[in-house]
């Protein structure tokens, strides 16, 4: 294949090895969860079909050489064709300090918000809180995002750029709070927000709650007369339960964070990740009456 410019036809070449970042995802599709396909999406709107094709085939043959995000600012270097890699500049405008204290506002009004966040989750409806200050999480129009490449390709975007969005969809995938960071925040800023909200609300709360009179007494707990109050009874089988993986893997390891320096701890992170994933893949095998081999039943 090539494209025709002035009377001459280039052909498209194979872009110089690269021992780079490789993607994850080396078949099917980009976005392992629900907020890293809507920023991928969000790409997949603005390019052809043929770039975004080469742009996954570079992120998979690790072309990317770096990358690196800052609020507001994504700059990476990709390896082509040519002996010098190509400098690939994503821009999306950052929030604005009263945009990010409506946001904040929003967040620390609902517990669920912050909870899942500390755990290294991204709450479904997150976005109602920046719709709440005006503004989207992710970008929606063209003009939400300036790119540009130093590459000669006429198209903006062009596959290098539609490689460094790949695999910052991936990054996402491990790192939710990265989404935050370039739009402005980092996740200790973020979080000392909402505790800071959550704080002022508990202490509001306690100072204007009412103080009782007296306290009522409590009744010592009998057994009934009948012997039933340790039987079960067939009310327990109305109880019903929904069960599902998580969403993030070893959310608690990741709430967690790096083991502490110093302590020789710096290899166990992995052994542990391993272990919480087979310990919920014979949970979930259990729940849903699969029964392994190599556990109890």
């Amino acid at each position: 294949m090539g494209w025709w410019y002035y009377g001459y036809r280039y052909k498209h070449r194979a872009p110089r090895p690269a021992n780079g970042i490789k993607a994850k995802t080396q078949r099917g599709k980009f976005g392992k969860t629900w907020w890293a396909s809507r920023w991928i999406a969000a790409l997949e709107r603005l390019m052809d079909s043929r770039r975004l094709q080469r742009g996954r085939s570079y992120a998979r043959r690790g072309q990317v050489l770096e990358i690196n995000i800052s609020p507001g600012l994504v700059t990476s270097r990709v390896q082509g064709t040519r002996p010098q890699p190509y400098e690939v500049v994503i821009k999306i405008k950052p929030l604005t300090e009263k945009q990010w204290e409506k946001v904040a506002d929003v967040m620390a009004s609902q517990a669920v918000f912050a909870a899942k966040l500390l755990a290294g989750e991204m709450p479904q409806n997150i976005e109602e809180a920046f719709q709440a200050a005006g503004v989207s999480l992710f970008p929606k129009r063209r003009g939400d995002l300036a790119t540009m490449c130093t590459c000669p390709d006429w198209a903006n975007p062009c596959k290098h750029i539609a490689a460094v969005y790949y695999l910052l969809g991936e990054q996402f995938d491990e790192d939710p709070f990265l989404l935050f960071r370039l739009r402005g925040k980092d996740k200790e800023e973020l979080l000392a927000m909402l505790r800071e909200r959550r704080a002022e609300e508990t202490a509001l709360s306690a100072s204007t709650e009412p103080i009782p009179e007296a306290l009522p007494l409590v009744q010592p707990l009998h057994p009934s007369a009948d012997g039933s109050f340790w039987e079960a009874g067939d009310s327990l089988k109305e109880v019903k339960f929904a069960i599902k993986g998580p969403e993030v893997e070893a959310a608690v390891l990741r709430r967690l964070g790096p083991p502490p320096s110093g302590l020789g701890l710096d290899s166990l992170e992995a052994p542990l990740k391993e272990v919480y994933r087979i310990i919920s893949e014979r949970t979930l095998s259990l729940a849903f009456g699969e029964k392994g081999e190599g556990y109890p039943h």
